[in-house]
């Protein structure tokens, strides 16, 4: 393998930096760092409203950063500004953010069909492609079904198939076992893992610490819109960790500066 091509294969396929985003007066993203590479698993933990979402969706270009940079880097091209990147850059993306894509009326064979062709695939690799992704992820049973039909977990699932029919380079998952029974999360987390093998660069989301440090390689904390530290996945006690990170960061916002002349 040539330099270039090592270099390749180990570039971050997704990079953000200094990322700043607000809504109003409200900061959701505070000059976040963050970088995912192939064959990894990076997660992003914290509170509700901490600011994961809007990493996912800067990250898919869905938002333009206020400040700071979101790239990708993907076969063919040099690092682009994932807000105005080319349609072939997305063929090399998946992603399952907000709520999974369904089309009600149709099967759900037909909705994964529908996804690989929206990624640009042709209609008989797309068939292949969706049958052997509704088998990995157990929708067999209701691959003939209407969308409309499915419970929610289920759907969450299909949402996945489509996130992944065309076999993207990255996934971007936003909280992607929340509506799952334990079976399904079982699942989940083996087949996250078989994309992990196969050479994907997987970002996910999640509140639930215990469950994404069962199959990240690295994870991410993050607090009002920033990254505040890192937890590692085989390390023990990881809720305190989480919290004294957090606390740590809350203390430091709020403190205040003795006045002049006496001592703090």
């Amino acid at each position: 393998m040539s330099a270039t091509a090592a270099a390749t294969a180990t570039d971050p396929l997704l990079r953000l930096t200094q990322v700043r985003r607000s809504f109003g007066d409200e900061r959701a993203l505070d000059g976040l760092d963050l970088t995912v590479a192939p064959g990894e698993i990076h997660a992003v933990v914290g509170l509700n409203g901490a600011g994961k979402s809007t990493l996912m969706r800067v990250a898919l270009g869905m938002l333009r950063p206020d400040a700071g940079t979101a790239h990708l880097r993907l076969p063919g091209t040099g690092d682009v500004p994932a807000w105005r990147a080319p349609a072939g850059v997305w063929a090399h993306v998946g992603h399952l953010v907000e709520a999974p894509f369904a089309y009600p009326e149709l099967t759900v064979r037909e909705t994964v069909v529908a996804a690989a062709r929206l990624h640009g695939m042709p209609r008989d690799p797309a068939r292949s492609a969706a049958q052997r992704v509704v088998h990995d992820l157990e929708l067999d049973h209701w691959a003939d079904r209407g969308a409309r039909t499915l419970s929610m977990g289920n759907r969450q699932r299909l949402g996945l198939a489509c996130a992944a029919v065309h076999e993207p380079l990255l996934l971007v998952l936003d909280e992607p076992t929340t509506a799952l029974d334990p079976a399904g999360v079982v699942l989940v987390r083996t087949w996250l893992r078989e994309r992990r093998s196969a050479g994907t660069g997987v970002l996910v989301s999640s509140h639930h610490l215990d469950e994404v440090a069962r199959i990240a390689d690295r994870i991410t904390v993050v607090h009002r819109g920033r990254a505040v530290g890192h937890l590692a996945p085989d390390g023990t006690d990881l809720e305190r960790q989480f919290f004294a990170m957090v606390y740590a960061t809350e203390q430091a916002r709020t403190r205040r500066p003795a006045p002049s002349g006496r001592s703090a």
